[in-house]
């Protein structure tokens, strides 16, 4: 299973290259927030942990940058919901 990912901040998104496919959460930056806005998985690993590793890693990225948390994608909310560990970093509004 891929591990790495990286923050493509051309394409404004993390990835994780997974053979020749590549999965990716999209993102803008907003001062100090980061809007998740779309999140992407190769039809192959839909309902595997590969999205959620890779949210996750997005997630821990935001915080070592000190970043709040708007999530617009409905996969990145739901991630959330389910790990409180990374609750303390969405805005108040979004909570």
């Amino acid at each position: 299973m891929p591990t790495e990912v990286r923050n493509n901040e051309r394409l404004r998104r993390y990835e994780m290259a997974i053979g020749d496919a590549v999965a990716f959460v999209a993102y803008e930056r907003d001062g100090e927030r980061i809007v998740f806005t779309h999140t992407e998985i190769p039809r192959a690993y839909a309902g595997s942990d590969t999205g959620a590793a890779l949210v996750c890693a997005a997630l821990d990225a935001a915080r070592r940058e000190h970043l709040k948390i708007v999530p617009r994608c409905p996969f990145v909310a739901s991630i959330l919901r389910h790990h409180a560990a990374y609750q303390d970093l969405m805005t108040a509004g979004e909570r």
